[in-house]
């Protein structure tokens, strides 16, 4: 059997900051935002603390690191940004829908995106706050090219969207942390998701 060839300090280094990187998700699943510590990252990435300074400056560093993989609108900007050159004439009806309808699914299935989004508006935390701004700063394009939609009508369209985006978080919140429905509605199940599904394209369509 050959040996496998060692592929340097830089190959080295690249995978400690990833398994730094992934263990923070670990600590949140299992500890929750409180448990993000020094000492609690270092052991479940299974490497010296000493490492989270040398690699990401501090510890807050390499939270904000974590947050930027998982976050969707931040994952979604480069997406977003080729549809709004596509549409520079407006006609923003499918980019909000697609943002909406993916939020919806990414949302559900990440468990330490919902963690996430709890520290947010649970305590006061510089690194979410950054995080949030750069969500404002990417939904300020999408708005500017919206208005060449809205112009001519009487729509709030910022309005409108912040009750959809919230109430996709609130939900998806909710039927993670309860066993009751909302609405008499469950989206734990197929047909309860598919019903929200729809409400969003009806309501995009209407609008």
């Amino acid at each position: 059997m050959s040996r496998k060839k060692y592929q340097g300090k830089f190959n080295d280094k690249e995978r400690s900051k990833k398994k730094l990187v992934n263990a923070v998700g670990k600590v949140l699943q299992s500890k929750g935002y409180t448990g993000l510590t020094a000492t609690n990252i270092a052991n479940a990435a299974g490497l010296s603390r000493r490492l989270i300074t040398i690699y990401f400056d501090s510890v807050e560093d390499l939270i904000e690191t974590y947050i930027r993989n998982k976050d969707y609108w931040i994952e979604a900007s480069g997406s977003i940004e080729e549809m709004i050159s596509d549409k520079k004439g407006g006609n923003t009806k499918e980019i909000i829908e697609n943002l909406l309808q993916n939020q919806l699914k990414n949302f559900y299935d990440n468990p330490e995106m919902q963690k996430l989004i709890l520290w947010e508006i649970s305590e006061n935390s510089n690194i979410m706050d950054q995080v949030s701004q750069e969500r404002e700063n990417m939904g300020a394009k999408i708005f500017s090219l919206a208005d060449k939609d809205f112009q001519d009508k009487d729509i709030d369209i910022r309005a409108i969207s912040a009750l959809l985006v919230a109430g996709i978080y609130y939900m998806v919140l909710h039927a993670k942390s309860t066993d009751t429905l909302f609405c008499e509605i469950d989206i734990n199940t197929p047909k309860g998701m598919e019903r929200i599904k729809n409400a969003i394209s009806f309501m995009i369509e209407k609008i």
